[in-house]
């Protein structure tokens, strides 16, 4: 929250008067917004697949199988998938969290102590290009999650007495040292964070490339310290430069008539 708060004063304190660039310092603050948001998906996909691991004894139980005792009316993991399987999608989710993390912190660090808000047009290319690569592997972690808890809760349904949806497998007893109080909602949960992820990286490329159409230079500032300053400023790119002050020390002489 503080984060939040920090980053809407200091964008908020260069905006007041109106200015073309007030529309790219509004931009910013929504890609600042999604960049928090997305971090704290990342941390909560990762951690809720981390739950499951832990609580079934570091197996993945995406795509898994499992089985009924019913000598002991208990459920019991007849297969699991490779843990690098949740690992891989653990590890996504972090790489974006932490991207997002570090972004967040670029920008605060620019506009709180440098005081000026910099958009390079390189810079905005890196950032289309990094939120095509995050969407083609969120679009991949979210389908592994979801076939893979479908797969999961059919055998449990199958499988397992008296259990209609796969939510109620939650509260019947499993085969020691396995704990599945909350291993549908840990994956429902996971899963729900991915999409959300892809959905906000989609609207930060969509964010960004406004942004580059905006902006007419090599350089898009949102401060207004440099770009089109005017017909008098245009050359030293100073809105606040008059024609006077422009001119050189010393006048041409006239051309002889």
């Amino acid at each position: 929250m503080s984060l939040w708060l920090a980053l809407r004063w200091c964008v908020a304190d260069r905006t007041r008067d109106p200015d073309p660039t007030m529309a790219l310092a509004v931009l910013l603050l929504l890609e600042l917004a999604l960049y928090a948001s997305c971090f704290v998906c990342g941390i909560v996909a990762a951690a809720s697949i981390t739950i499951v691991q832990g609580d079934f004894g570091g197996r993945c139980m995406l795509y898994g199988l499992v089985n009924y005792n019913a000598t002991e009316s208990s459920i019991d993991v007849q297969s699991s998938s490779a843990p690098s399987l949740c690992y891989f999608v653990s590890a996504i989710s972090v790489v974006v969290a932490v991207v997002c993390f570090s972004l967040s912190l670029y920008w605060v660090y620019t506009c709180c102590i440098d005081g000026e808000i910099r958009r390079e047009r390189v810079g905005m290319n890196l950032i289309i290009a990094v939120s095509g690569v995050f969407l083609f592997f969120l679009l991949i972690t979210g389908c592994m999650l979801k076939i893979g808890r479908d797969s999961l809760c059919n055998s449990v349904i199958q499988n397992v007495h008296n259990v209609t949806r796969c939510e109620e497998a939650q509260a019947r007893k499993w085969v020691s040292p396995l704990n599945g109080e909350r291993f549908y909602s840990s994956l429902h949960k996971a899963e729900t964070s991915v999409w959300v992820n892809f959905f906000f990286w989609l609207i930060i490329g969509v964010l960004v490339l406004v942004q580059r159409r905006q902006s007419s230079g090599p350089k898009a500032i949102v401060e207004g310290y440099e770009g089109y300053g005017g017909p008098a400023g245009g050359l030293f790119s100073d809105a606040g430069v008059t024609a006077a002050e422009t001119e050189p020390f010393f006048n041409n002489p006239a051309r002889p008539q």
